[in-house]
């Protein structure tokens, strides 16, 4: 199918074109022999694969950092060889399948199909289009870009119940979860031919796909997991805010490759992502060490850290409909939010989300998609919405797409955490949690006196 074939049977995606991120809608080239062969921009596809670039230092080094200097010592190389093999293993399950059954060129609302099933079809010759101007990039630059996401995403979960879960559990959940959870729902959110992307749901960048998604996922695991042992009693402070900061500030220089890139072409709605993923976060550190020191007398590090990724993640999906002005708001309130998620209701309940997954990302994600509905008004500083749609009726959108993200991932990762329980045990035991992961699982130690 051809992409203007795949335009012209859905008049939604066509009306919605300069809404929605270029990302959420492409096709492979499938002119007749006789027409010109499309010839990608080289400078677009320079633009994309240093994105792509940039995605992959997000996680490797910075989200093991990140996460790694949140964790106590004991347990620090556990966190880096966690984030490190999944998304290795997400990368070989992405170009196995996972492309395929993102965006495979099914016309089912929930999966792409099979015909890309181990890069079928997808080789040096074939390209990308995408809706705004019709700009070609090759197909592999696309496909590259789409798994780091893929990548990333089941990395973020782990923090959650960091310290405590068996390595070959944490590879085999992730594995299982973005084949059953992250593919269909990145088709049904990015794919012409999805479910939320037919209803006109706006997503730029991974607000529903990657952070509430994951955001959800983690919440479950911490709890069926269960609690580390000794929490509450023994102390489980983070062992170097030094290499969480380290780890923050590369997550932010990486998530301009996140959201600038989702764009898929070096145009100004790249650079309007980009000025939005520098202000929303500005004004979430700030947001964040205000309230912090309005409730504690105090800002700190882990505080300023957090606003920065609660930004980053709240801006995701707006990143390139909301104006300027629009994303510094959203920052500015995203903090106090998942502040509050992070420090109340997280103690309230008494689960123990280990780097507040889903109070950063989970919240921080529902907010910025619900946020986004709002915000991408023109009157509101925005690009505007499709002729004849309201800012009520885009953020009931919104709500529908959070809905079935949320019931997606919280259904399928309850039986999947559940099936990997069964084949390996999800837990360590107690006296490997009280060694530590470093040494118990993996026979080696961060530091040494």
């Amino acid at each position: 199918m051809s992409f203007r074939t795949l335009v012209s049977r859905s008049s939604l995606a066509a009306a919605g074109a300069l809404l929605i991120a270029p990302a959420v809608a492409f096709a492979q080239e499938a002119a007749p022999a006789a027409a010109a062969v499309p010839v990608p921009e080289k400078g677009d596809t320079a633009f994309m694969f240093m994105a792509t670039i940039l995605v992959l230092f997000m996680i490797v080094p910075g989200l093991g950092l990140f996460y790694g200097g949140l964790m106590r010592a004991k347990n620090m190389l556990s966190v880096l060889m966690q984030c490190t093999v999944i998304a290795a293993a997400v990368m070989i399950a992405w170009v196995l399948y996972g492309y395929s059954f993102a965006f495979g060129g099914s016309t089912n609302a929930f999966f792409g199909g099979f015909a890309k099933v181990f890069l079928a079809g997808v080789d040096p010759t074939t390209t990308a289009t995408t809706f705004t101007k019709g700009v070609v990039i090759p197909e592999y630059i696309f496909v590259m870009f789409q798994m780091t996401f893929a990548a990333i995403t089941p990395c973020l979960i782990i923090g959650a119940f960091a310290e405590r879960i068996r390595f070959s559990a944490a590879v085999l959940f992730c594995l299982l979860w973005v084949t059953f959870v992250y593919f269909p729902i990145a088709h049904m959110v990015w794919d012409a031919n999805g479910l939320i992307f037919g209803w006109g749901a706006l997503d730029f960048a991974g607000g529903t796909v990657v952070h509430i998604n994951a955001g959800v996922a983690g919440l479950i695991g911490s709890i069926m997991v269960g609690k580390r042992v000794g929490f509450g009693k023994d102390m489980m402070a983070p062992h170097s805010m030094t290499l969480t900061y380290v780890g923050a500030a590369m997550l932010w220089v990486g998530w301009f490759g996140f959201n600038a890139g989702s764009n898929l072409e070096a145009s100004g709605g790249a650079m309007l992502a980009t000025v939005n993923t520098f202000v929303a976060t500005a004004a979430a550190i700030l947001s964040w060490c205000a309230v912090e020191a309005f409730a504690r007398g105090k800002a700190s590090m882990l505080g300023g850290a957090s606003g920065m990724i609660a930004g980053l993640v709240a801006i995701t999906p707006a990143a390139g409909v909301v104006g300027p002005m629009g994303a510094i708001v959203m920052g500015l309130l995203v903090s106090p939010l998942c502040y509050f998620f992070v420090s109340v209701v997280k103690n309230k309940f008494g689960y123990d989300d280990t780097a507040d997954v889903f109070g950063v990302h989970g919240i921080g994600g529902l907010f910025g998609a619900l946020a986004t509905g709002i915000f991408a008004s023109a009157s509101l500083g925005g690009v505007g919405y499709v002729e004849g749609v309201t800012m009520a009726a885009q953020f009931f959108t919104q709500v529908k797409a959070v809905v079935v993200t949320v019931l997606w991932t919280g259904i399928g990762s309850i039986v999947l955490y559940k099936i990997t329980d069964i084949v390996v045990g999800l837990r360590v035991p107690v006296e490997a949690e009280r060694e530590g992961l470093d040494l118990a699982s993996h026979g080696e130690a961060a530091y040494h006196a």
